[in-house]
């Protein structure tokens, strides 16, 4: 619910969009009482939003309002918009207002003329205002781990990096696209750039292997907390292999992924597929699993930014005569680091726990932005 001031303009803003409200739902429904019900969501939504927000979360004309509508205006019909917003977050913005968000201070905080009990059922009506199941909540856009895969589909930038702390020197770096279209799919493109000590102190890098993918949402529920999606991805040979940039052949890699919300803001999220290279007299092929179990925690009673701690395994074995699975463990943590949350850094260290010999330590870190929810400089 985007967005108005804060609490040091609490009460003149309050009374005008409450009465507000009030004039506009008695306007489209002259039979209404004078006095405001607040037994429903929409009776809530009706008496103190519907003077900004419009019938039916649409928004009032700009002739209606009387002040300039903030670019991240939100129409709660728009499904494409309103689903992939979790409630809490719906939560957080009405109780807080849109400053204590990062969002535009039009929007006023409601903690002192709302209870829980009511921003709860405004925030579930807003949420049925999208008439399409089809899209997936986003309560199932879990943290994104540093290896494995979520299964929602995304509108996001990140910027990888890898770094060995043990071994030989190497440290590599992806720029990864993904562009969610529809309400179930998603492209992706990742661009390494991969550097690795040479003879005599000296380093060679360079661009390593483009991977261009395909997601799709096989199946979701809300109810259940779980979301399904598989995805095909081509990793292409434009490393230089002769100095440890890249593969030298063409990889087709598929695999699903798997998230499902436990309790207590708790999740446990799995990936597991196959990689298929052209010329297996370069590269074998493999699969893998790979497993991020974490909790989320949020500062200010539950309405500030958060924290989620995450342990990762990961396990992959080449599939061929005598090979050994590999295991390894990933404990590490994402932080969202403005008001709005759509700027998130993680990090964490990547550590073999059998077959040690030739496998090195790396050090792990991520930085994401969710750029559907607003710009990079937006929401601090």
């Amino acid at each position: 619910m985007h967005k108005r001031s804060a609490r040091t303009t609490l009460g003149g803003v309050m009374t005008v969009l409450w009465l507000g409200g009030v004039v506009v739902a008695q306007s489209t429904n002259p039979g209404a009482n004078r006095e405001p019900n607040l037994g429903t969501g929409k009776d809530i939504f009706e008496s103190a939003c519907i003077g900004c927000h419009g019938p039916g979360g649409r928004g009032q004309p700009q002739t209606t309002l009387g002040f300039e509508l903030p670019p991240t205006f939100p129409d709660f019909s728009d499904c494409n918009g309103s689903t992939r917003e979790r409630v809490a977050d719906w939560r957080a913005t009405v109780h807080e207002g849109g400053a204590g968000r990062g969002f535009s201070d039009i929007m006023p905080s409601f903690a002192e003329a709302l209870t829980l009990e009511q921003i709860d059922l405004v925030t579930a009506y807003l949420r049925s205002l999208c008439p399409e199941r089809v899209w997936p909540l986003g309560e199932l856009n879990l943290p994104r781990a540093l290896l494995t895969e979520k299964a929602f589909p995304e509108d996001e930038t990140v910027v990888t990096m890898a770094a060995n702390t043990t071994g030989a020197g190497a440290f590599s770096s992806d720029l990864i696209y993904e562009k969610r279209f529809g309400a179930l799919n998603q492209i992706e493109i990742a661009a390494p750039l991969n550097f690795s000590a040479q003879g005599g102190g000296d380093w060679d890098g360079g661009v390593g292997d483009l991977i261009v993918g395909y997601k799709r949402v096989l199946a979701h529920s809300g109810r259940r907390g779980s979301i399904f999606s598989a995805q095909g991805e081509v990793s292409l040979p434009t490393g230089n292999v002769d100095k440890d940039l890249g593969s030298g052949v063409t990889i087709f890699e598929a695999f699903g992924s798997f998230g499902q919300i436990l309790p207590r803001f708790s999740f446990v999220q799995v990936q597991s597929g196959a990689e298929f290279p052209t010329d297996r007299e370069k590269a074998p092929r493999a699969v893998y699993v790979r497993t991020a179990v974490g909790k989320t925690f949020s500062g200010n009673r539950g309405f500030g930014r958060s924290w989620t701690p995450m342990a990762e395994i990961i396990g992959d074995r080449d599939i061929e005569s005598g090979a050994r699975t590999n295991w390894d463990v990933v404990p590490e943590v994402q932080v969202t680091l403005n008001k709005r949350q759509h700027v998130r850094v993680s990090l964490g260290v990547r550590t073999p726990i059998n077959n040690t010999a030739g496998r090195d330590t790396q050090l792990l870190f991520y930085a994401l932005w969710d750029w559907f929810d607003g710009g990079l400089r937006d929401g601090w």
